[in-house]
């Protein structure tokens, strides 16, 4: 049909109909906007207004506590000497030295370094697991395998200390054995491991969606010219499989980087990082050196991350059409010696797995069931009961933090969800400046949580003035903005690779036929990637039950504390109760997250 034919035919419709095809034509644009208002307000303004305070002192503008953060060695380091005027060579040579200083800043990125390779070490066997063999259970398996992912960070460091802690289960097992206990709270390691413990199926999750994507007929073709297995691998599996990984450990590098609860309870201020510092700023009242700080850690993390989004925009490898390499038994009838090999050495995996993933989670359970005499008790969960019924109005009780948690989850939820899905939709599509609409959404993830947490404090709590008009907001409502931005950037990287992979002549034909963009959509596009859109749901859902950074700074002094919130409190206090807590805590998320993503299944991305 012809432009002149298709207007003549508008024309001849009803006035009201016209109206509304046009608006349903508009639709897109209108959420477009109206999500770029909400991120707008919610997240870039008070990011902004707290941030500009590095550079804003008094009214003036002037670069002077930035600069004073630069040139401090407790900050920098050996490097504080070049930002000093120092020459590049005399700070090389003071980096090179025995008694070399990192600082805060090298501290950070230090461990995070060490986390990355700690993650991807654990992650890459755990994809070879589930990439290449079959075995019942694999897919649930697959499944779980983001739960850690998603867990409270503060809830994974309280099985850590009943696992790794002076009197843990770790040391008990040992005593049993008779050997020598061993310390590992408040050091790097455990650090290092509890990061492992998040991010190492992040690894696994990704890697092995490339390596199931990887075509069967190329390997054929390479062993039918002649190439071994080994050599077919490194020319042509894992040239497929390495941007995955590297995708999975630039990822790592940034959540490690900008870590928070895991130092804070398991390093202390002795192994503190930038996020640590910036809290302790910003809780001394000191904002301008804590703005300044969190714009040096939002460089560095913003900067690793837009080149992460740069590789994997030039990585992405469609796998329709594929055919996956087929899986192998994990358990033959008859296996050969080689056979026998990978598998040893996966059996050997599977055992470090269980000590990294199942047994903090396993001693917290365990600990809130157990008294101080070994003795196997419900006094821990007594206590919270005994403290919801008798605790004075200023005391943190459990059910509060149970229902603020589900309450804030649903609706940041409802919030995170369109929002995910018109950002995943807008930057799947070709046009200019694509890439910097990407970098722009996906921001949250390299900015500090007490910064955004800080921003909504000062701005959308305390008010804001806007032509004689003041708008202010309650603190549950500042949280459930906090989490909805935190969890929408998840949204995006579960529904984006799916929108990527649709066969574009389906859509072609729907518009031809006279479909709106938003109904193309609606009625085409997003029931083709259900489950993506369920898995982000999923994802923004068990982030918010488990965000700790900004509620911590939303939630103090108010009753909208949430159970991460309720568990740092009993922590600080006793030990039992708050492994109470956590296996409350690990009920919810665990159920919210295994219920919600059954209902969409199996889908690619994050």
């Amino acid at each position: 049909m012809s432009d002149a034919s298709r207007g003549a035919v508008d024309s001849r419709r009803p006035l009201r109909e016209r109206v509304a095809g046009r608006l349903r034509g508009r639709l897109l644009t209108a959420l477009a906007v109206v999500t770029s208002a909400v991120l707008v307000a919610a997240f870039y303004y008070p990011v902004g207004t707290v941030l500009i305070e590095a550079v804003v002192v008094d009214g003036a503008p002037t670069l002077a506590v930035f600069a004073e953060v630069l040139r401090d060695p407790f900050y920098f380091g050996e490097f504080a000497r070049l930002f000093a005027g120092e020459s590049p060579l005399a700070v090389a040579r003071g980096l090179l030295s025995p008694d070399r200083r990192l600082g805060i800043v090298g501290f950070t990125a230090y461990q995070a370094a060490l986390s990355t390779v700690a993650s991807v070490a654990l992650g890459l066997p755990a994809a070879y697991l589930l990439a290449r063999f079959e075995f019942p259970g694999r897919r649930t398996l697959r499944s779980l395998t983001i739960v850690p992912f998603v867990l409270p960070s503060i809830m994974v460091a309280v099985g850590f200390v009943a696992t790794f802690g002076d009197n843990g289960t770790l040391n008990a097992v040992l005593g049993a054995l008779g050997l020598p206990p061993v310390d590992l709270l408040f050091t790097l390691e455990a650090v290092v491991i509890a990061h492992a413990f998040y991010n190492a199926p992040l690894v696994a999750r990704v890697t092995t969606a490339a390596w199931e994507s990887v075509d069967a007929s190329a390997v054929e073709t390479a062993r039918s010219l002649g190439a071994g297995p080994v050599r077919a691998f490194f020319d042509v599996v894992a040239p497929q499989v390495y941007p995955a990984v590297l995708t999975g450990a630039a990822l790592t590098f940034v959540f490690t980087f900008g870590t928070f609860p895991i130092v804070l309870a398991l390093g202390g201020f002795e192994l503190a990082t930038v996020e640590v510092f910036v809290y302790r700023l910003v809780r001394d009242l000191s904002y301008a050196e804590a703005a300044a700080l969190a714009i040096v850690e939002l460089v560095i993390s913003l900067g690793v991350l837009l080149a992460y989004l740069r590789y994997e925009a030039q990585n992405t490898v469609s796998s329709r059409g594929v055919r996956p390499l087929p899986r192998k038994a994990l358990l033959p009838d008859a296996p050969t010696a080689r056979e026998l090999l990978p598998r040893a050495g996966l059996a050997a995996f599977v055992a470090l797995a269980g000590l990294v993933f199942v047994a903090p989670i396993a001693s917290m359970v365990l600990a809130s069931v157990t008294g101080g005499d070994g003795a196997l008790t419900l006094a821990h969960y007594r206590f919270l009961i005994d403290r919801q019924q008798t605790g004075a109005a200023f005391q943190v009780r459990p059910w509060p933090a149970i229902r603020n948690s589900l309450t804030f989850a649903s609706a940041a939820t409802l919030l995170a969800l369109p929002m995910g899905v018109v950002v995943a939709v807008l930057t799947t599509r070709r046009y200019r400046g694509r890439k910097l609409v990407d970098a722009a959404a996906m921001a949250p993830l390299a900015v500090s949580g007490i910064i955004v947490g800080l921003g909504l404090l000062r701005g959308l709590v305390f008010g804001v003035e806007i032509a004689g008009w003041r708008f202010a907001a309650t603190g549950a409502v500042a949280i459930v903005v906090a989490h909805a931005v935190a969890g929408y950037p998840f949204v995006v990287r579960t529904v984006a690779p799916g929108l990527e992979g649709l066969d574009r002549s389906l859509i072609e034909s729907a518009r031809a036929l006279g479909a709106s963009r938003a109904r193309v959509i609606r009625d085409v596009e997003l029931p083709l990637v259900w489950p993506g859109v369920v898995a982000g749901a999923a994802f923004a859902f068990a982030i918010s039950i488990g965000e700790f950074t900004a509620t911590v700074v939303l939630a103090t002094g108010a009753d909208a504390y949430t159970m991460p919130v309720a568990i740092e409190r009993f922590i600080g206090r006793r030990l039992g109760p708050a492994t109470a807590m956590g296996v409350v805590l690990l009920v919810v998320t665990g159920l919210s997250f295994v219920v919600i993503e059954r209902l969409g299944g199996e889908t690619r991305g994050l």
